[in-house]
């Protein structure tokens, strides 16, 4: 008789990416990940196959959760330069009310694992590109409407607020010092005018 999942698969994935997210991938064992998630051994490889499988599978759950928040986000803020604000403001924000430190995932898995795990570094070059097509294509918005009067290259300034969105997560993970972070925000954000 075929065994019956006692399990939902999706809580149970998040529950992984968030164990993955704050210890990292080295420092979660399968033990750790047993305890966390509540379920034995089989079952996690039986259902997501082994410590590597399940990662990738809780990196990938993340990367699609953040992606689809970034574009609804952007959606919901006709005017780019609040949009902008908001969304970096919201990082501090987080950042700052951020007990564990966790900082981005994303982030946490370039510093960790590559240049390593080259199927790794492909993912992580895409997402790259993915992200900032999302912020490129918010400020092309933003410039074909009139909102916009900068002369910057968008593909130029979206790589930009791409990096600073993502060093915002790392600077964050020491002491997050919301003034600095705020001033900075403030710099980038006359870069649209």
């Amino acid at each position: 008789m075929p065994r019956v999942k006692l399990f939902d698969e999706n809580e149970v994935l998040t529950k992984a990416m968030n164990l993955f997210w704050k210890q990292g991938y080295s420092a979660t064992s399968v033990q750790d990940l047993v305890t966390y998630l509540g379920i034995n051994r089989a079952s996690i490889y039986d259902t997501f196959g082994d410590k590597d499988k399940l990662f990738k599978k809780s990196f990938q759950l993340y990367r699609k959760q953040s992606s689809e928040g970034l574009i609804h986000f952007f959606e919901n803020q006709p005017y780019v330069k609040n949009g902008f604000s908001e969304l970096f403001n919201n990082a501090i924000q987080e950042a700052v009310n951020d007990k564990d430190r966790k900082g981005c995932f994303v982030v946490n898995t370039i510093t960790e694992l590559t240049p390593n795990d080259e199927s790794l570094s492909e993912v992580l070059e895409i997402n790259k590109k993915d992200f900032i097509n999302i912020f490129f294509e918010y400020l092309k918005k933003g410039k074909d409407s009139g909102q916009l009067k900068t002369s910057q290259d968008l593909k130029s300034l979206a790589t930009f607020f791409y990096t600073l969105y993502n060093g915002i997560r790392v600077v964050s993970k020491v002491r997050p010092n919301k003034k600095e972070l705020t001033d900075s925000i403030t710099v980038a954000l006359s870069l649209l005018f």
